[in-house]
């Protein structure tokens, strides 16, 4: 134990960085859907060219129940529509712009896409978000900026005032030149104004400074996902040289390695920038397009994939959005709704019994009476163990009453106190007595959910190796899977 010991003020000062409210109620929803639909749905293609004619878009059989329901079968909390994609077409009646769905001949022109959106997502309890794309390829005032901008605000404040609750607005940092041959410049601080201003609950998202992209868009996550970063990570996405201006496929299935470590003590150490709470988000498609193509309906990702990048996800301190595209007829295809429904049955039945709920804890130091060891096996996420300020490792010993066969270990910190666990690892008791390690790991965070073959065993020990000032648990939960196997993240050993 360094129980006494003087932590450094830098190392104590990145343990205090905590999340806002908004960003702690977006974390705790942990997955969600993208759904990108527009006319590319009816032309085959990935972007639009803001040329095609609205009479191009007519869902033959769209139902927004029906993306709704496939959503709440696989587990998510919330949905996210492309309301107006690079095309800059509307999928409302927007008021700036006459290339919106009351120039389609969908719903007689008196649709709003929008809206029955966000009242399915309203009645099924999920939290709906909007994406607006910031490059329109129609609009005749891009690259004049001053004025598109303003054009820009008034699209925005119609989403936000028209729609209820959003619970997220997610923008890209897609960026090309207007039909003047002028490259636009984005007015970020007037956007993230006005959604404050709107919508205050509402995360911004990727081009924003609530939650950060995991930098790509292959569903590839790091071993170490730091919520506690640089500041200048806020304008990672906003660099126009590094965004989107070509639609050449390679972009989604980049994966910027350099950036694997963004917020150790080597990184965060020589920093003169401060630091910041800008968790990570994951998203990909389930489909190799992020809108529907029929020649890819035999490309739907399959059930080990997306258990693998839930777990790299939602379980490495980052959430997981997850893109559905509809197809022509308005509706998610029969491939993607069966395979989000074998998604979320493994991940009910997975996580339905928690085996620690009922077993006795030991650690190797407690803070006080309020911080119990016994408060991190309950289902509260607001009450949590800690030792002593100052001790930087320390051991939970978990005892079931009763030899139990398990494969994941969920541990939570208690975030609202900021990101401690730097370093860890999982044993368990065999018949003699001695301690076998079944999984190494790094940060905990949010949520790590830990992965390794199966063992039968009576006792597990948590060993915390390296952390910030003083760990915190709010979390620990022992489950059984569905599907054993090692093959999803981390270190088993």
């Amino acid at each position: 134990m360094n129980h006494g010991l003087q932590t450094a003020d830098w190392i104590k000062s990145a343990a205090q960085v905590t999340p806002s409210e908004r960003q702690l109620k977006w974390q705790e929803m942990e997955f969600y859907a993208f759904i990108h639909f527009t006319v590319n749905t009816f032309t085959d293609r990935e972007w639009g060219t803001g040329e095609e004619d609205p009479a191009i878009f007519n869902p033959s059989e769209l139902s927004a129940e029906q993306w709704v329901q496939a959503c709440k079968s696989a587990g998510m909390k919330g949905l996210i529509l492309t309301c107006k994609h690079h095309d800059g077409f509307c999928l409302w009646p927007s008021k700036a712009t006459k290339h919106t769905v009351a120039a389609s001949p969908w719903r007689n022109g008196t649709g709003d896409l929008v809206k029955e959106v966000a009242e399915a997502c309203r009645e099924s309890g999920l939290k709906f978000g909007i994406y607006l794309s910031p490059w329109d390829r129609h609009e005749v005032s891009y690259g004049d900026s001053e004025r598109y901008n303003e054009f820009f605000l008034h699209q925005l404040r119609e989403l936000l005032t028209n729609y209820g609750d959003i619970f997220c607005v997610w923008f890209d940092g897609a960026c090309g030149e207007g039909p003047n041959g002028k490259r636009q410049v984005y007015d970020w601080e007037a956007y993230y104004a006005l959604i404050r201003e709107l919508q205050p609950e509402a995360v911004i998202s990727v081009c924003g400074p609530d939650v950060r992209w995991c930098g790509n868009e292959a569903g590839h996550t790091r071993d170490s996902e730091w919520s506690v970063v640089p500041v200048h990570m806020q304008d990672n996405e906003k660099i126009q040289e590094q965004s989107q201006q070509v639609d050449d496929g390679e972009f989604a299935r980049r994966i910027n390695t350099q950036d694997s470590d963004l917020g150790s003590r080597e990184v965060i150490r020589d920093q003169d920038d401060p630091l910041i709470w800008y968790p990570a988000e994951v998203n990909t498609s389930i489909r190799p397009g992020w809108f529907y193509h029929a020649s890819e309906d035999k490309q739907v990702k399959t059930l080990e994939e997306l258990l693998t990048i839930y777990y790299g996800a939602v379980g490495g301190n980052a959430s997981f959005l997850l893109n559905l595209p509809p197809d022509t007829r308005g509706l998610i295809h029969e491939h993607d709704v069966k395979r989000l429904q074998e998604l979320g049955d493994v991940l009910r039945t997975t996580f339905e019994d928690n085996l620690a709920l009922q077993a006795l804890a030991e650690a190797s130091e407690t803070m006080d009476e309020q911080h119990a060891v016994s408060e991190m096996l309950t289902e509260q996420r607001d009450t949590y163990w800690c030792p002593h300020e100052g001790t930087e490792q320390a051991w939970i010993e978990i005892d079931l009453q009763a030899e139990k066969t398990f494969d994941r270990v969920v541990l939570m910190e208690h975030i609202q106190t900021g990101q401690r666990i730097e370093r860890f690892a999982l044993e368990v008791c065999s018949d003699d007595g001695a301690w076998n390690k079944v999984y190494t790991g790094t940060v905990v965070g949010y949520k790590r959910i830990c992965c390794f073959a199966k063992v039968t065993s009576r006792k597990i020990r948590l060993t915390i190796h390296e952390s910030r000032w003083y760990p915190t648990l709010s979390g620990l939960g022992i489950y059984l899977s569905e599907r054993g196997g090692t093959q999803y993240g981390g270190s088993d050993v």
